[in-house]
């Protein structure tokens, strides 16, 4: 978190446009009549490791959609008072599953907990991040060691004592979850308004601090999902309440020292699949409303001194036109992909705000992803053959590039905190997948690049010993796909060592879906699986924007199952290029990854030798076609519309993975779950495993594990986080017959 100006324009089109369902063994059959049944005495049997798998009843259910019954006897786990969660059987089974988790898991406690040390070991325990200027201050934020969560500070410029900001500790004290979500320090920088999240429902509730007394201020805004923004002159902040499904449909204002009650709606969208974000201009002058679902959008401009004003209407949305503003000097700039898949950067004036005159024109190579405002010149970002480009340019020649480059042939790029409207150094963030995360500041006069921070890894680490590689390999309809790929230089020896034979193993990662590209990053924990032997490799298949925004759409809608065909073929590939072998591919994803590791497990489970799928989006017809749950409405532009399209409900139930569960083995998997997940509701996975479990003629071992004080993140705090971690990579070395010997497979 940084203490800077509210979120960008650019950045909020950009988060408008990425919401997900967001971004790491001998069991008895389940036929067996002699398995446990879901009841809270299963749970009462956890500390048996021959604990039989929970078997969830099957209720009888129907429904008809388009001509086509489908049975869903798993149904009865959707608790039909979500989002509270009080039915008995259903806690039970969860609980249950929970007790069947921490059984089979028992045997490799010792295993978790060395990975978890030597994970930790690997983390600077009283990091800090690096001081940025903001007006008078320097803001920073640290851990303490042992702590779990960071402290904030600032101090003033000219020089004095630090002031602590926010301590998330003390705030998180005594509650099984905390994150601190938005965080704004007023224009006079004398007040700091920021929200908590304390269930993992992503529901905030936002406090006033005033940092000159250190006293919080009466104002509570309770139920937000959004950035709070400062205007008129610091007497008000703008704000998104959530609705019951968690939809963020008004820009609402609230003036300090009212009550909340007599807060003003700014605008209310009246499309439930649109979202609202609001946030400033580069100069602060404008308040920057837009509203947006996955693949349209719609800005209004209004006077940060006079929110109430008439606002200022950029153009009138389109389907299938993204747009974001920003405005310098009362012209108005528009990156947009009305006339380029691949975006362009226009201009207009405020008097004739749609009439967009282009800067930069969209580019077949060139992907735009964004642009930055500063006083004496602007800054656009980007990939080039899929790889992170950051281009400063003068107002004067638009044309004239000044690129800022890196060493390495595969990295991750980009501009960091800087907050200033007058920067005379641009703060940037460079990693790879060898080389640790590096904080730089760019001198814009001169072009050089000063190092101000390098991640310690205190029990040591030398990138000598690693190679990563950036290889193709061909999918089924001949795209070439890129992986991004990590290991030992000396991964032979190690496996030889650990007497292993072929090629050893290999971690494969995605996420494929919503145009987010996976950068290929440094992580200190994917080191416990590289140090012992095996390749990582992320995929960048289509359904993420790695290689432009038509890298995207061939992922989505009615071509979303390139997104699964790329990973099972990046798979094979891998193994046709020697770097694995089959049934040595271990692989794992989260939400709509989690919906990919679903499909791909349906298609090739021989591939897979254990698959970790965290909060999986795997009832994928169920959902789309229930406009009760959160964020359904605003997904139907990234899945399709079931309720309404036949077309799209055929096809969707042709991959969906709950739907397409069918009697044959499955590799080794892991599934995780947040009972108070809004995003892929606890139903989704769970389900998924009960059907797992009647039907698959496989004996390996299948858990679950609910998070029940948790949302789709998984728990808070850097260890206990960790500590997950450390459990996934258990998992894994255990299935593939790389841990400690302990009970089981």
């Amino acid at each position: 978190m940084t203490f800077a100006r509210p979120i960008s324009t650019l950045a909020l089109a950009t988060a408008l446009a990425a919401t997900t369902f967001v971004a790491p063994a001998t069991a008895a059959s389940p036929k067996d009549s002699a398995h446990v049944t879901t009841s809270a005495a299963a749970a009462s049997t956890a500390a048996s490791t021959d604990i039989k798998p929970p078997v969830a009843a099957k209720k009888p259910h129907t429904y008809t959609v388009h001509g086509i019954t489908i049975e869903d006897p798993y149904d009865w786990l959707y608790d039909k008072s979500y989002p509270k969660v009080d039915d008995a059987e259903v806690l039970d089974h969860l609980k249950a599953e929970n007790a069947y988790f921490e059984a089979k898991m028992e045997g490799q406690k010792a295993l978790t907990e060395a990975l978890f040390t030597e994970m930790r070991a690997r983390i600077k325990e009283d990091d800090s991040t690096v001081p940025q200027k903001d007006g008078d201050y320097l803001y920073w934020s640290e851990f303490e060691e042992g702590a779990q969560y960071r402290k904030h500070y600032r101090k003033p410029v000219a020089g004095g004592e630090a002031e602590l900001l926010i301590d998330e500790n003390v705030l998180a004290e005594g509650k099984e979850y905390f994150r601190l979500g938005a965080a704004s320090i007023s224009k006079n920088q004398r007040y700091l308004a920021y929200s908590t999240d304390t269930d993992g429902s992503e529901r905030y509730t936002a406090r006033i601090k005033d940092l000159q007394t250190g006293e919080l201020l009466p104002d509570v805004i309770e139920n937000l999902r959004s950035d709070l923004v400062w205007v008129m002159d610091d007497k008000a902040l703008v704000y998104g309440p959530s609705t019951e499904e968690w939809r963020t449909l008004e820009a609402r204002l609230h003036v300090i020292g009212q009550p909340a009650t007599s807060d003003v709606t700014l605008y209310k969208e009246e499309d439930q699949s649109f979202s609202v974000g609001t946030g400033l201009s580069a100069q602060e002058d404008w308040l920057v409303i837009a509203t947006g679902d996955n693949e349209t959008s719609e800005v209004r401009l209004v006077p940060a001194a006079n929110p109430t004003a008439t606002p200022i209407l950029v153009k009138a949305r389109k389907k299938g036109v993204e747009y974001s503003v920003d405005v310098r000097d009362g012209e108005l700039w528009v990156w947009t992909n009305d006339e380029h898949i691949n975006f362009r950067l226009a201009k207009a004036s405020l008097e004739t705000p749609g009439d967009w005159q282009t800067v930069i024109a969209g580019s077949d190579d060139f992907y735009l992803t964004g642009f930055d405002l500063f006083k004496d010149f602007f800054v656009t970002e980007g990939r080039l053959g899929g790889l992170d480009q950051i281009q400063l340019r003068q107002y004067s020649a638009p044309a004239t590039i000044t690129p800022i480059t890196f060493p390495e042939p595969s990295y991750t790029a980009g501009l960091s905190n800087n907050p200033e409207y007058d920067m005379t150094k641009l703060r940037l963030s460079y990693q790879s997948m060898v080389t640790p995360g590096t904080v730089y500041d760019y001198d814009v006069a001169t072009g050089g690049l000063e190092t101000l921070k390098t991640q310690e890894i205190p029990s040591g680490y030398d990138p000598k010993l690693y190679t990563s590689e950036r290889v193709t390999v061909t999918a089924r309809d001949g795209t070439a796909i890129p992986v991004s790929i990590v290991m030992r230089k000396d991964r032979a020896e190690i496996l030889k060592k650990a007497g292993i034979k072929g090629p050893g193993p290999l971690h494969l990662y995605a996420y494929g879906a919503y145009g987010y590209a996976v950068p290929p990053g440094f992580s200190t924990s994917r080191l416990s699986l590289v140090d012992r032997g095996f390749a990582y490799a992320i995929a960048h298949i289509r359904g993420g924007d790695d290689l432009g925004r038509r890298w995207y759409l061939q992922g989505k809608l009615f071509e979303r199952t390139n997104t699964f065909n790329d990973f099972v073929d990046a798979g094979r590939g891998l193994i046709a290029k020697g770097y694995t072998a089959e049934g040595m591919v271990t692989a794992s994803g989260g939400s709509a990854g989690g919906e990919l590791m679903g499909a791909v497990i349906n298609q090739d489970p021989a591939q897979y030798g254990a698959v970790v799928a965290h909060v999986p989006f795997v009832d994928v017809v169920n959902t789309m076609l229930n406009e009760k749950l959160p964020l359904t409405p605003g997904e139907w532009q990234e899945w399709g519309n079931p309720v309404t399209d036949k077309a799209a409900f055929a096809y969707m139930l042709s991959y969906s993975p709950y739907d397409q569960v069918v009697a044959k083995a499955y590799p080794p998997l892991m599934v995780t779950a947040g009972l108070n997940d809004p995003r892929v509701t606890y139903w989704e996975p769970a389900k998924w495993v009960a059907k797992l479990r009647e039907v698959k003629t496989d004996d390996n071992l299948l858990l679950l594990k609910t998070n029940m004080g948790a949302g789709h993140g998984g728990q808070s705090g850097r260890w206990n986080s960790l500590k997950e971690t450390a459990e996934e990579f258990a998992f894994i070395l255990w299935q593939m017959g790389m841990a400690p010997k302990s009970e089981g497979k």
